[in-house]
C-alpha cells in the first residue's frame, strides 16, 4: 500500500505500482464506443499509461493536453489516459479540448485496473478513483518507468519512453 496526499492530507492506495523490469499486469478497460480493450489491444507498441483521478479536474486536464502534444513526436508509442470517468465524459472532454492523440479509457466496468496497478485510492474524499501516476511500458509490455505523483493536486513529471 502506497501513500499520497491530497492538499497535504495523507491518503492510501490499494497497493504499489508495478516494479520496473516486471511484466505489466494485463487489464480490461472500456473505450469510448463502450467496447472492452486489453493491454494486448496495443501489442507491439510502447505505451504510456497516464493514470488520473478524473479528466474533470484542471491538473488532469493539463496532463492529458501535455501528453496529447508530446505524443506527436513518438510514432511508435501510444498514450492511454485511464480513469474511472465514464467514456461519455472522456469523449466530451477530448472534443472540447481538441485532444486527438491520446486514447481515453475507463475502468468503469470491471473496476480492477486500479487494484492491479496499485493506484485505487482506498480512503479519504477521493476513495474509489485513481491516484495520479504514469507507467511506461516497452513494446513487449515490460515496465520501464513508473511515477506515483506524491500530491494528487500536482501534475505528472515528464515520462521517459
Amino acid at each position: 500500500m502506497a501513500t499520497v496526499t491530497l492538499k497535504g492530507n495523507t491518503i492510501h492506495t490499494s497497493g504499489d505500482l508495478p516494479k520496473v523490469g516486471s511484466p505489466a499486469p494485463d487489464f480490461v478497460v472500456v473505450k469510448g464506443d463502450l467496447s472492452d480493450v486489453s493491454l494486448a489491444s496495443f501489442k507491439g507498441r510502447k505505451k504510456i499509461l497516464n493514470i488520473v483521478p478524473s479528466l474533470d479536474t484542471g491538473v488532469c486536464a493539463a496532463s492529458a493536453k501535455r501528453f496529447n502534444d508530446e505524443i506527436k513526436k513518438l510514432s511508435d508509442t501510444v498514450v492511454l489516459t485511464i480513469s474511472m470517468d465514464l467514456p461519455f465524459a472522456q469523449d466530451r472532454f477530448c472534443k472540447a479540448e481538441h485532444i486527438e492523440n491520446v486514447i481515453t479509457l475507463s475502468d468503469m466496468r470491471k473496476k480492477d485496473f486500479g487494484k492491479k496497478y496499485g493506484v485505487e485510492i482506498v480512503d479519504g474524499p477521493l476513495a474509489g478513483v485513481f491516484a495520479r501516476a504514469v507507467v511506461v511500458l516497452d513494446a513487449s509490455d515490460k515496465v520501464v518507468y513508473t511515477q506515483l505523483v506524491p500530491e494528487i493536486a500536482q501534475e505528472i513529471g515528464r515520462a521517459h519512453v
